[in-house]
């Protein structure tokens, strides 16, 4: 790897890059172009939810702009992989709910994020993998 800048603000974001030169790539194969990776981790979070999730718990994870975040979700929507639903017994709860097309699509979701941890661990020792998370953990709580 060729050095061009130093810190962990670079590393972060050459790390950052380089994800999301990986998911464009497999996304671009299973998707017909239809998703892009920040739709990901909206993705990710509702299919950790088992296909339906607060918005608001989204806001919560991700630690992004909610209008960044509802815009991700409206291109999910409009594309079919999610639908909006209104919660019954509170109407200011919005839930995002899986289509049958969002739920189809969760085992190339889970097969690409298989390929992508192992790339990314590859050389990787399970004390080192360990570390890594934690650290990178400890260092989002102290920003945070």
């Amino acid at each position: 790897m060729k050095r061009t800048i130093e810190g962990l603000a670079g590393y972060c974001s050459i790390l950052s890059t380089l994800i999301n030169e990986f998911l464009r790539e497999e996304l671009k194969e299973v998707s017909n172009g239809e998703l892009c990776p920040s739709q990901c981790s909206i993705l990710y979070i509702v299919y950790k939810y088992n296909g339906k999730v607060q918005i608001k718990e989204i806001y919560d994870t991700l630690l992004k702009q909610k209008s960044t975040i509802t815009e991700i979700i409206n291109r999910l929507v409009k594309s079919g992989y999610l639908k909006k639903v209104r919660c019954n017994l509170d109407k200011r709860v919005t839930f995002v709910v899986a289509t049958e097309k969002g739920m189809n699509f969760k085992k190339e979701f889970e097969k690409i994020s298989s390929n992508l941890v192992n790339k990314l661990y590859k050389n990787f020792d399970e004390e080192e993998k360990v570390v890594l998370i934690k650290l990178l953990i400890k260092g989002i709580e102290n920003l945070s």
